[in-house]
């Protein structure tokens, strides 16, 4: 394969930078957040009224960019790249489309507060809904076996599980742990407290922040370290090694879907998942299908209440649902993306495997991919365009394990679990 020009190179630079530049004003989550008065009051009304949003409280989260100009900015840079790149260039489609979903995401913030909101969130995140092939089963059926099965089966280990770490601990221990896998044992940790956020650990692009105060198990830990550390932070610190296709270090909706299901595929490798913690994945579908079909917050509050979570995690679930919507209207479905993303990586790491191409697999750390973009990406790599992931779990580094499970896998899934059922019962 012929290696790509210095020239073309230099022209896929810049484009590549117009759009980091370009995206860099947005900030999908800020804009949607509620105030904390907004929980007080639900508290003190004793959980009896739906909080109190309005389109006004959204106004109150400043865009920080003119939605007209930020959109006539993504067309300018659509229109230099189909000039400059062409139309039938694989890279200049993965830049396009990044471009029109980014003016989906302005189209998406204008629209806070009101019923077009739902429809878009739909649009760039899918719906719980959505079939995977024609008769196949939703996400919904997902959330449903899963529930059932797991619920059996709730119980784990008191070692892992204890609360045992305070937040001086675990930053110390997390952010040794990340060091050593991005091989900078010297560096300053990429982990650090915070007394701003609500929940016990938030992370960005960048660090992840443990709530002061808080306490940490070891399970806790390891998954904040392969969900967040090896797969959001190795990412983006891939994405910030490409020499030319910078917008690899930034992700679109599209990539959320692939991130996200990357995120809980290390935590399902390496053992750090646990009933509990893929009950609360599949409960977020529940809630944003309950959501989809109408109930209200106070239906998804109280749907949580009754699974036993407390007032302030039920309050926390069924806010995440109804971000930029208003309390009795729609639902914002980006969390459909861990359980959808799941799905998704796996079974193209089974056919990839079985089609002779697991050459691919690797590429999922290249940045913030997707799926659709990996054969573009390994011909990019063979042009010299993009370079290889620098971070790569040990997983993934080397594929030998991965593919003795996934080519068991594929037979393992020929089997009927009913006739194995009947088989079994004498058994079990």
């Amino acid at each position: 394969m012929k290696i790509a020009s210095p020239e073309y190179k230099k022209i896929l630079r810049q484009l590549s930078d117009r759009i980091v530049a370009a995206q860099r004003e947005i900030r999908i989550l800020n804009a949607l957040k509620w105030p904390l008065e907004i929980k007080q009051h639900f508290f003190e009304k004793h959980f009896q009224e739906p909080p109190n949003v309005t389109p006004e409280t959204y106004d109150k989260n400043p865009l920080g960019f003119d939605p007209g100009n930020k959109t006539e900015e993504f067309y300018s840079i659509e229109r230099d790249i189909r000039r400059q790149l062409g139309q039938y260039s694989g890279v200049a489609n993965i830049m396009l489309r990044m471009c029109r979903e980014y003016r989906e995401v302005v189209r998406l913030l204008q629209a806070r507060g009101t019923p077009d909101f739902c429809k878009i969130s739909q649009e760039l995140y899918g719906s719980s809904e959505d079939a995977f092939y024609a008769g196949a089963p939703t996400l919904q059926d997902l959330a449903r076996l899963v529930t059932t099965t797991l619920d059996k089966c709730i119980t784990e280990t008191n070692f892992f599980s204890e609360k045992r770490y305070t937040s001086e601990e675990a930053v110390s221990i997390l952010g040794d742990r990340l060091n050593i896998y991005f091989e900078t044992p010297e560096a300053p940790h990429r982990v650090k407290l915070s007394d701003e956020i609500i929940a016990d650990a938030s992370a960005g692009a960048e660090w992840i922040k443990l709530r002061k105060n808080a306490v940490f198990g070891e399970r806790e830990l390891r998954v904040l370290e392969v969900h967040e550390g090896w797969v959001h932070m190795g990412t983006t610190l891939n994405g910030l090694n490409q020499p030319v296709c910078t917008f690899l270090s930034k992700g679109p909706p599209s990539s959320t879907i692939t991130q996200e299901g990357l995120a809980i595929i290390m935590e399902i490798f390496t053992f750090s998942s646990s009933p509990r913690r893929v009950l609360m994945l599949t409960h977020r579908v529940t809630a944003v299908s309950m959501a989809e079909q109408g109930a209200e917050f106070l239906d998804i509050f109280n749907f949580y209440r009754q699974l036993g979570f407390s007032e302030d995690i039920s309050y926390h679930a069924s806010m995440r649902v109804f971000r930029g919507c208003l309390p009795n209207n729609g639902a914002f479905t980006k969390d459909l993306s861990y359980s959808k993303g799941f799905i998704l990586i796996y079974n193209y790491i089974r056919l990839a495997i079985k089609n002779g191409l697991s050459h691919y697999i690797p590429l999922l750390f290249l940045g913030k991919t997707t799926l659709e973009d990996l054969s573009v990406f390994s011909d990019l790599i063979q042009e010299g365009v993009v370079v290889p992931p620098k971070y790569l779990p040990p997983q993934f580094k080397d594929l030998a394990g991965l593919l003795t499970w996934m080519t068991y896998s594929l037979f393992l899934n020929s089997l009927s679990l009913e006739n194995l059922t009947a088989n079994y019962k004498g058994i079990l």
